[in-house]
């Protein structure tokens, strides 16, 4: 399992801002050489992320880089630049199906064998944001034991599919909806969209809230103020870790004990599908208050 319920950008030219990356409280901390970087500056952006990949972890958060695609001739490039100590993943931008992540997944082992590093060691997130891309989540999530995580873009997404971005998001329901259901399949993390009116707290926590429902374990943030409702909302509430407890305990005490496949508890039925929610609750909670206790 692994906890994303935040993962936030950070332009990799920018001084100022990777200056501030340890003091993020984020879970993930993506230093970007993609969008955020005009073409003019992406040479300094993969100096100052290699020279600052361990620095910008020292906070706690896991540090991740967002690398351009394939279809840019800068993927080599940049990967070339970035896979070092301190590196715990790549986060390919508008992957477009399996060969684009064979293709990482190859050249990924090949840095890690020339420079040392542990094989395997580099994870793959996948920024899921045209309409090829949609359609081939599935197929691009299983092609690598890499990927951990897939995130959806809803950016590059309506732009590929020639309608307009609102914050309400009607034009992105299937994609949106269709993303988490690749991840889980794949036994991957699904990370939601970014949500460009952050001045706009209540829309936020509204529609991460609906996106918490669809499947998605985390969101892609883009300004602080973000990451505190966005932890809120991914953390189990105490309500639900002591509902929980309470299944657990009961289950096992009356139910599997006993011989009996399911069980009643607070005027409902408990069986196994329930179990092993509320062991999934109770164990996401533990990776979290870990990862908490870490950080102080």
């Amino acid at each position: 399992m692994t906890v994303m319920r935040s993962v936030f950008y950070v332009p990799g030219n920018n001084e100022k801002l990777v200056s501030k990356a340890p003091s993020i409280p984020a879970d993930i901390i993506t230093l970007d050489l993609e969008d955020s970087v005009p073409p003019a500056e992406k040479p300094k952006a993969r100096e100052m992320t290699r020279e600052n990949l361990k620095y910008a972890g020292s906070g706690g958060a896991i540090v991740y880089v967002r690398i351009n695609n394939w279809e840019t001739e800068m993927t080599n490039d940049d990967c070339e630049a970035v896979v070092h100590e301190g590196l715990s993943g790549i986060c390919l931008a508008k992957c477009g199906g399996p060969e684009h992540v064979i293709r990482l997944d190859w050249k990924l082992e090949e840095l890690e064998r020339r420079r040392g590093l542990e094989i395997g060691s580099i994870a793959i997130q996948l920024l899921v944001e045209t309409a090829k891309g949609v359609i081939n989540a599935y197929p691009s999530a299983i092609a690598s034991n890499r990927v951990n995580s897939l995130i959806f873009g809803a950016v590059d997404y309506t732009k590929d599919m020639r309608v307009k971005l609102t914050s309400e998001g009607e034009e992105q329901y299937y994609a949106r909806a269709h993303t988490p259901v690749a991840a889980r399949a794949a036994g991957c993390v699904a990370i939601d969209c970014p949500f460009v009116a952050y001045k706009d707290t209540e829309a936020f926590e509204k529609s991460t809230s609906f996106g918490r429902q669809l499947g998605y374990e985390g969101r892609m943030l883009i300004h602080p103020g973000q990451i505190e409702p966005s932890h809120r909302i991914y953390t189990p509430s105490p309500e639900d870790v002591e509902w929980a407890q309470g299944v657990v305990k009961i289950f096992e005490e009356e139910g599997i004990a006993k011989g009996a496949a399911a069980v009643s508890y607070q005027g409902k039925m408990v069986d196994t599908p329930v179990y092993e929610n509320a062991k999934t609750v109770l164990a996401t909670m533990e990776e979290i208050s870990t990862m908490e206790a870490q950080r102080k």
